[in-house]
């Protein structure tokens, strides 16, 4: 049986396809969802419908919904990120540097004053957040991206006044910002603490399991890693959080709440 997933207008049907057999009970499910949608009136626009292989031992098997063979896609975009058959979410970052460029040089034509805590607030409310949107999903692990994002927030950092002539590092000391790196590592973090504490409304066992070795040192909701022979599972956010969540103290882990945790961490940091 297919795994099938919906949100609002958004429909994705995944399966593993390692044989013919496996091609054929995913044909035979899209078949089934399209009798369903035609008994309920809500029939796909099947022009809009692609099918993506992933995996370098996926089947480049054709599909067919409704009598209309799917096309074959590199990337496609999913509530916002684009995803590709890669998973190295170049093209995401590509996408959110740009349009984050655009609204600094928005601000930098129509905004006069330059003051720390003007530019500061206009950084965090409306650049910002195009590079960071769902971030823990698309989390970029190649230097090329890294650095592409970084010098978003390099370029808003020059429009402050007296910034302009001074490094990075000592702009990001002035206004009080972090690098986008650390500020994905706190994201993952808070993650972690949201799904192990219960905030999060998902299985804990899903993404991670607990150690159960009593002679480890630490907190005692340590990560274990599983081995990773490829890049793309390396990255993936359950394994590329433990090393950073197993080498909290005890008191940043064992906070009440998130906000708790929050100043916590930030306070650790800062040692």
């Amino acid at each position: 049986m297919s795994k099938f997933e919906k949100f609002a207008d958004d429909s994705k049907v995944a399966k593993v396809v390692n044989n013919t057999n496996d091609a054929e009970l995913l044909r035979g499910d899209l078949e089934k969802l399209n009798k369903w949608s035609k008994d309920w009136q809500m029939e796909f626009n099947v022009d809009k419908c692609q099918v993506m292989h992933l995996g370098k031992n996926s089947l480049n098997s054709q599909y067919t919904l409704g009598g209309c063979t799917l096309k074959p896609t590199e990337s496609e975009r999913d509530l916002g990120v684009f995803v590709d058959k890669t998973f190295k979410f170049s093209e995401q970052c590509n996408k959110a540097a740009n349009s984050a460029n655009a609204i600094i040089g928005m601000i930098k034509r129509t905004i006069k004053c330059r003051r720390k805590d003007i530019m500061v607030r206009l950084y965090k409310a409306l650049v910002r957040p195009k590079l960071e949107y769902c971030v823990q999903a698309w989390c970029p692990y190649l230097k090329k991206d890294i650095d592409k994002l970084e010098k978003v927030q390099a370029r808003a950092t020059r429009l402050v006044n007296g910034c302009k002539n001074l490094t990075y590092e000592n702009r990001l000391n002035y206004t009080g910002l972090t690098t986008l790196s650390e500020r994905r590592i706190r994201g993952d973090l808070i993650e972690v603490f949201k799904i192990l504490k219960g905030f999060r409304k998902v299985k804990c066992n899903i993404w991670f399991k607990l150690s159960v070795d009593s002679r480890t040192r630490g907190h005692r909701y340590k990560l274990v890693k599983s081995r990773s022979k490829l890049d793309i599972r390396k990255n993936f956010f359950s394994q590329r959080v433990v090393n950073e969540w197993n080498s909290l103290p005890s008191e940043v882990v064992e906070a009440e709440s998130v906000n708790s945790f929050k100043n916590r961490y930030d306070k650790h940091r800062r040692k």
